[in-house]
């Protein structure tokens, strides 16, 4: 199968992973009831579900410019000074996916925050049902523009009481390029978490530099979590990245699991390997420790 080059090698590692039966999956209408977004393909029945008892959660606005973003946040319940992760999600929006991640982070003691960063399209991207009709939004979302609305979400959660003293980003497929892009970006970044995240762009972007370019400008140590069965992207790519910031000194880390596809933390999806998954998320939980993001 030839890749078609207007995809995006996180993408390409999306549409090559299908379930070979639907055992075990829900039907549609009850995918979309749980708030799953459709283009995601089928949802898996058995899903992880992280309940809210002893956190605060919620829906938040955040100015950015003369614009209201909207985000989804979770933090343990009467903590006023809880470190702030950013939740940088994959292309199919603000959907229950990166919602539960966003409590299991707030479970963690984190002020976890997942900003809807591709709202100025007007579109709900958690009701768009093909993968072909969310690339153009996600793909023409300016670098700068991303950064600038990440920023608006460190000093929102700063407004709300959270540590941005504390500060970390987690990110998942085009969120895992985008924990690469802001920890090039931001100086004040303890620490970051990319699963998955495309280390070359392709050429036809309007991105300036992707993380591979951007290595020798690293500001914040890196896990970078990857799968050894990624169809789109493969691990010479990420041994690329990763000699890339050991020549220019930087801190990261790399752990790729072998048998493991692109989207295998995405319990959600036919993707989905238990044993990689939750070992990559006590992976991630040791890196913000060690940084000083989580206690």
């Amino acid at each position: 199968m030839s890749i078609d080059t207007t995809m995006t090698s996180d993408v390409v590692g999306l549409t090559k992973v299908a379930p070979v039966s639907r055992r075990g999956f829900m039907s549609a209408t009850a995918a979309v009831a749980a708030g799953y977004t459709l283009a995601a393909g089928p949802v898996r029945a058995e899903a992880i579900t992280t309940d809210t008892r002893g956190l605060q959660t919620g829906d938040a606005k955040i100015k950015v410019g003369s614009e209201q973003m909207h985000a989804y946040f979770a933090r343990p319940g009467g903590n006023t000074k809880a470190p702030v992760i950013i939740v940088a999600m994959e292309i199919f929006g603000l959907h229950e996916y990166i919602k539960d991640v966003t409590r299991r982070l707030g479970k963690l003691g984190a002020f976890a925050i997942a900003p809807d960063y591709y709202f100025r399209k007007g579109v709900d991207l958690t009701k768009v049902t093909e993968i072909k009709d969310l690339l153009p939004i996600v793909n023409a979302k300016p670098d700068a523009e991303l950064l600038s609305d990440l920023d608006a979400t460190v000093a929102w959660a700063g407004s709300q009481g959270g540590d941005t003293g504390k500060l970390g980003i987690i990110g998942f497929c085009r969120g895992g390029r985008t924990v690469w892009e802001y920890a090039a970006h931001r100086g004040s970044l303890k620490a970051g978490v990319a699963f998955y995240g495309p280390p070359v762009d392709p050429a036809n972007r309007p991105w300036p530099k992707s993380p591979m370019q951007l290595a020798p400008e690293m500001k914040a140590p890196v896990l970078g979590l990857y799968g050894g069965a990624d169809t789109g992207i493969p691990v010479a790519q990420v041994e690329q990245l990763k000699t890339a910031l050991e020549q220019n000194k930087k801190t990261a880390e790399f752990k790729i699991y072998p048998e493991a596809p692109h989207g295998f933390h995405a319990d959600y999806r036919g993707s989905y390997r238990k044993d990689a998954a939750e070992d990559a998320w006590k992976q991630a939980q040791a890196w913000f420790k060690k940084y000083g993001v989580l206690s």
